[in-house]
């Protein structure tokens, strides 16, 4: 797999209170993926580091808070497990947000480096206050 020549990876904070799931996943996978930046390749990974705080704040349109589901198979008959989203918001928010995000990143061996990429947390405390980042909006 071919690397970028000049890395220059930058850090993007996105606040997620009172943000629309679907619209906020968008911007944050765009980031990664690096569309933002002139250098943009479909084959080389460009993307950016990207940190997403208030993750249990965000909001759901419609009536996806009860309706949706996610679902998950073992692999042996009849044991397909399904979760929605309101149970994932109250046990583990972060979950919810990167679902959201993997979905929309293309299907490919890039996906993986740059869900490495992508941090997220439920409040508004995170690791990463001394490095430089930009505010998102």
């Amino acid at each position: 797999m071919n690397k970028p020549v000049n890395e220059n990876r930058e850090w993007h904070l996105i606040d997620l209170n009172s943000q629309v799931l679907g619209r906020a996943a968008t911007k944050i996978s765009t980031i990664l993926i690096g569309k933002h930046k002139p250098t943009y390749s479909t084959n080389l990974d460009f993307g950016d580091y990207v940190v997403a705080i208030n993750s249990a704040k965000i909001k759901l349109t419609g009536n996806k808070l009860e309706q949706k589901q996610y679902f998950k198979h073992t692999g042996y008959i009849g044991n397909l497990k399904t979760k929605s989203v309101s149970e994932l918001l109250v046990k583990t928010p972060n979950e919810v947000i990167k679902r959201a995000v993997k979905g929309m990143l293309p299907k490919n061996k890039l996906r993986d480096e740059r869900m490495k990429r992508f941090k997220v947390y439920a409040d508004e405390t995170h690791p990463h206050q001394n490095i430089k980042t930009h505010k998102v909006e």
